[in-house]
This record gives structure tokens, sequence and C-alpha cells, in this order.
């Protein structure tokens, strides 16, 4: 435990997230993994709401509380990967150029949160072959991408409503990363993702 834990326990209890809230991502991270695991099973088009819901242990219609398609259910799994970006970022030292803050986020989250299990390649694949999923990932994609630009344009002083750089630099940097996974998946490349991902960031860069 750090110094300042020790010193100020409120402040450690303060920054970790509640029982509710922990109770609820599970159940989020049960329910898209359940998904994951009956596509896997059966094909992705035999796969019913309720049929999640029973692998997960729970009601369809907690399912209807969480998320509103079975699509929805399977890319809301990449959140945690999205919000470690966004941390990463936030972390950088605020005089480093923002490109290279940002490359570094991508790569560090991608290195920190495996990419090739199982469940991953089998979401990438799916979104490549069923057009209702790859929708739903652009859908997730772009509500993202306005999270960290918020964060981009803190630390670049500009205002996200009037400036269009803090969204262009977030999606330009999602999006990249969403299609050199896909090549990745396509190709069967032997280079780790996140060295990939690093190089064709570095090929894109977007500086203010």
């Amino acid at each position: 435990m750090s110094t300042a834990a020790q010193q100020d326990p409120a402040r450690t209890t303060a920054a970790a997230p509640g029982l509710r809230e922990r109770k609820k991502q599970a159940t989020r991270t049960a329910l898209g993994l359940a998904a994951l695991r009956l596509a896997a099973e059966r094909g992705w088009e035999a796969v019913r709401v309720e049929d999640i819901a029973a692998e997960a242990g729970v009601s369809a219609r907690t399912f209807n509380n969480y998320f509103s398609s079975k699509e929805e259910a399977v890319m809301a799994s990449g959140t945690e990967r999205a919000e470690r970006v966004r941390e990463e970022l936030a972390a950088r030292p605020p005089g480093e150029p923002l490109w290279d803050a940002l490359v570094h986020a991508f790569v560090t989250a991608l290195e920190e949160t495996p990419s090739v299990d199982p469940g991953t390649l089998l979401r990438a694949r799916l979104a490549l072959t069923h057009s209702q999923l790859a929708a739903e990932q652009m859908r997730f994609e772009a509500s993202m991408a306005a999270t960290l630009a918020t964060e981009i344009a803190r630390r670049t002083g500009t205002d996200p409503e009037h400036d269009l750089y803090p969204r262009l630099a977030a999606t330009i940097a999602f999006t990249t990363t969403r299609l050199t996974f896909e090549h990745w998946v396509r190709s069967g490349s032997r280079t780790p993702v996140a060295e990939a991902v690093r190089r064709e960031l570095e090929r894109v860069r977007v500086d203010p």
C-alpha cells in the first residue's frame, strides 16, 4: 500500500469502485462472455438473448436492464480496455507530445489486457462477418472516441465542443487500432499485435 493510502484510508475508499458498481460490472462482463461462448458453440445467428441470460445465470429482464441487444452485450466487453486507454493517457507527463502519449496509451492497454485470448479473437471474427455486430462496433467506437476526446482536449487546452482536433485524434487512433487488429486477425500475423498497432499509429500521426 502506498504511503498516501496509509495516511488517508478514505482516499483509497473513495478511489475504489463501490460494491454495487463492481457487481454491475461483473454482470455486464458475464453477459458478454456468455454471448461469446454461445456464439462459439452454436453460431452467432442461433444465439438468443434468453440463451445468453440463462448462460450467465440471470433473467432475460436483467439482460435488458444492461443491454438492448446481443450485439451490444458482446461489444461492451471492450469497455474496460477503452477506459484503460483513457487512464493511461491521463497519466502521461503533461509536456509529452500528444500523439506520443496516445500511442503509449493504446499500446500499453493492449499489452496489459491480452488481445489474443479466444474471446477477443472470436469477437473480431464475428464483427468481420456479421453486419449488425459490425454496426454495433462502430457505435461503440464512436462513444469511446468521444470519451477519449475529452481527455485529449484537457491535455491540449482545446474545447471538444468547438475544436475538431480532440475528436479527430481520438477517432483516428481508435479506427487505426481496430483496422490493424482486423488485419492482424485476417492475416494470421506472428507480429505481436501491440507492436503492429504501434507501427500503424506512428504512420497516421496527427499532431495538433
